[in-house]
């Protein structure tokens, strides 16, 4: 719903209206009124179910400077850690390798080894499977679980890695270099 506002035209009483000059709309009749036009455009409106002021972060959550700093602030938290040394943590039962990539993805450039159990979780579902919250969780699900992430390259891995360590799964990390960097250094693959 898009409201147009549109200047009274001038009179001889008062002075013409400029582009310098603010032009605003009457304010609705009642807090509940138009307020899918006030979400989008006035962000100190957000109001709740009830009409009164949203909570929370809302606009005041960070804002990025492009996807390289989402990324960066993202790694920030992250204790990344190698292919080998995933490996390592996976064939040991001391992590679970969670596999975020899509099926057509994995279809063409490989996956994990299955004698290793890697978990294929796709990224849109990953809060709700890994969350010990949810009700759609996995039993592997736990605040105190190791999770790896692996995508393709190491870019959405980390960003799904966060995600999970804000959720409050605090041993969440991902693999630097991804399946790439796990398939260039020999490690087990499927046939």
């Amino acid at each position: 719903m898009t409201a147009t506002v549109t200047a009274p035209a001038p009179t001889t009483t008062s002075p013409p209206v400029t582009a310098s000059a603010p032009v605003t709309a009457p304010a609705p009749a009642a807090a509940s009124v138009f307020w899918e036009s006030r979400l989008y455009s006035d962000p100190n409106s957000a109001p709740t179910a009830d009409g009164g002021q949203a909570a929370g972060r809302g606009w005041d959550a960070p804002a990025y400077d492009g996807v390289d700093d989402q990324l960066a602030d993202s790694r920030s938290r992250l204790l990344r850690v190698s292919a080998r040394a995933a490996y390592q943590e996976v064939l040991y039962g001391r992590a679970v390798l969670v596999d975020i990539r899509p099926a057509a993805q994995r279809a063409v450039e490989g996956e994990v080894a299955a004698h290793l159990g890697p978990l294929v979780v796709e990224r849109n579902v990953l809060e709700w499977r890994f969350d010990p919250r949810s009700a759609a969780r996995r039993p592997e699900a736990g605040f105190d679980t190791r999770v790896i992430v692996l995508c393709q390259e190491g870019y959405t891995s980390s960003l799904a890695a966060d995600a999970l360590l804000r959720l409050g799964i605090r041993r969440a990390t991902d693999v630097v270099g991804g399946f790439r960097a796990w398939r260039e250094v020999g490690l087990p693959v499927a046939a």
